[in-house]
């Protein structure tokens, strides 16, 4: 399942099945404590071969009464157990209570009031808070997060994250080994501090039904949406990438050919004549020519079959860079006769963008904006310092909130890039592609390796897709490339390893 929760729409899922009358709340508690101890024993199967010990942390919650489950379970598996309670029994919600009672038919509970001893503990359950965390851990729980026996596994979420944005509420968060959470994972999972606090995460399926509006991680794409049918080269789109002067070309070279390996009919590069010997001396299915300032291109662009153009890579930031974009957007856009034509804005375009509010407001909805946190926070300041201030309360400010806003204002797709890529469009619609986890790629950290994507979107949007799914389906064959290639990778390879990437969708 591809859906990701906020806290809200988890909550609302569990309210509706239980209000149907398909199940209860105790039921479904039931059945997460016990996909809580089966994801356990899969993760480490050395620890369902013998009785263990394990320390349980319990909140004053419904993550705290999963907690009472999974001791129960342990306990009936043979474990030694130990259980520790964050708060009060009394006011504990009434399905937590009632297994609250039940474990104390076969063990007892001791308050939480600091350090727990955890020697000798093979695992550690953290169940203190789960996704409905909205402030700062208290003193006590946050002392025991510093608790670290064998192994921890997180109970829905790892104690301390916000649950909507991944990121850390105060001053500290449990580090799991193991998060097991139900029905389906929550953006925290997948934003900000979450992964690295997550380990590996499991999902645990509980029984109930997807909920409608959630945001998505971005899936393989179809295999149809990259096919190629016969035809003539241009009837898959001609794409234009504008380059910067002598010696700042490489950039644009590595985006052509991203392009280009993704399937763009023809691909050209602009190129001012103080860098033309040395482009064409690095090319050869790529086409070249001349555009020295904005009334060239307007010109070039005179050209009907050029249905796509990048601006950024090397480009620069002076006056040639401002002309060039400026003339891309006015004949870019619904002018006729050139309605309907895409752009790409990376790297130094958006720099340029960035200070010209006048270049802002021409950005329409053919537009990709591909901005890395730095270039996200020079185009969207006041959005930016949201989400590096401190996050004291929940549901905290996140990144999807962060595109969410920065698309609609734009008027285009927006997709801020990093291992947590979120991608937006203006109406609303956000996917996440998560490089994390089974899909990391942390050589991705190279540079050049935003100009081949900017590549790959151009050259998506050259064949027709629309530029929200040319950007999902870039950022997936992007790290899809990566990780094919593994460590040593650098720039150039991305494109290289795409064709192996195509074959094996």
């Amino acid at each position: 399942m591809t859906e990701l929760l906020t806290a809200a729409q988890m909550r609302a899922i569990e309210r509706a099945a239980i209000e149907s009358g398909a199940v209860t709340g105790l039921e479904l508690m039931e059945r997460a404590g016990r996909g809580v101890v089966e994801a356990v024993f899969e993760e480490w199967p050395a620890l369902s071969q013998a009785p263990h010990k394990v320390v349980v942390l319990c909140g004053p919650g419904n993550n705290g009464g999963d907690g009472f489950v999974v001791a129960r379970l342990l306990k009936g598996w043979g474990w030694e157990v130990e259980v520790f309670l964050y708060g009060e029994a009394a006011s504990l919600p009434p399905d937590a209570k009632i297994n609250h009672d039940r474990w104390c038919e076969m063990g007892t509970v001791a308050r939480l009031a600091g350090a727990v001893k955890d020697e000798g503990a093979a695992l550690l359950v953290d169940a203190l808070f789960g996704t409905g965390l909205a402030r700062p851990l208290g003193g006590a729980a946050r002392v025991a997060l510093a608790s670290r026996a064998g192994k921890v596994v997180a109970v829905d979420l790892p104690s301390g994250l916000c649950s909507d944005s991944g990121r850390i509420l105060g001053e500290g968060a449990m580090r799991a080994d193991l998060t097991v959470t139900f029905h389906a994972a929550k953006l925290g999972h997948h934003l900000s501090d979450g992964p690295a606090h997550c380990g590996h995460l499991a999902l645990a399926d509980i029984g109930l039904v997807p909920g409608p509006d959630a945001v998505r991680l971005i899936a393989p794409p179809k295999a149809a949406c990259l096919a190629k049918c016969a035809g003539h080269k241009y009837d898959h789109g001609h794409a234009l990438i504008l380059t910067g002067g002598a010696g700042k070309t490489g950039a644009a070279r590595l985006a052509a050919r991203g392009s280009l390996r993704i399937g763009a009919g023809v691909v050209s590069l602009g190129v001012p004549g103080s860098a033309q010997q040395e482009v064409a001396g690095h090319i050869t299915a790529l086409m070249l020519t001349r555009i020295e300032d904005g009334d060239a291109l307007t010109q070039a662009l005179k050209d009907r079959r050029i249905n796509v153009l990048c601006l950024g890579p090397g480009m620069g930031t002076g006056e040639r860079a401002k002309a060039l974009i400026a003339a891309a957007l006015d004949v870019g856009g619904f002018h006729p006769p050139y309605e309907g034509r895409s752009l790409v804005l990376d790297a130094d375009a958006l720099t340029v963008i960035a200070h010209d509010k006048a270049l802002f407001g021409m950005l329409h909805e053919r537009c990709v904006l591909t901005p890395h946190g730095g270039e996200f926070a020079r185009l969207f300041p006041d959005i930016a310092e949201k989400l590096t201030t401190a996050a004291t309360n929940g549901p905290a400010f996140s990144r999807v909130d962060a595109t969410r806003e920065a698309a609609r204002r734009a008027g285009c797709v927006v997709l801020l890039k990093g291992p947590d890529t979120v991608i937006a469009a203006p109406d609303g619609r956000c996917t996440i592609h998560s490089a994390q986890y089974e899909r990391a790629a942390p050589w991705l950290a190279t540079a050049g390796a935003g100009d081949v994507l900017a590549g790959f979107i151009t050259g998506l949007l050259a064949r027709g897709l629309p530029p929200m799914q040319a950007a999902e389906t870039a950022a997936y064959c992007h790290v899809e490339c990566a990780r094919a290639f593994g460590p040593g990778l650098i720039a150039e390879d991305l494109p290289e390893e795409l064709p192996k990437v195509l074959r094996a969708l």
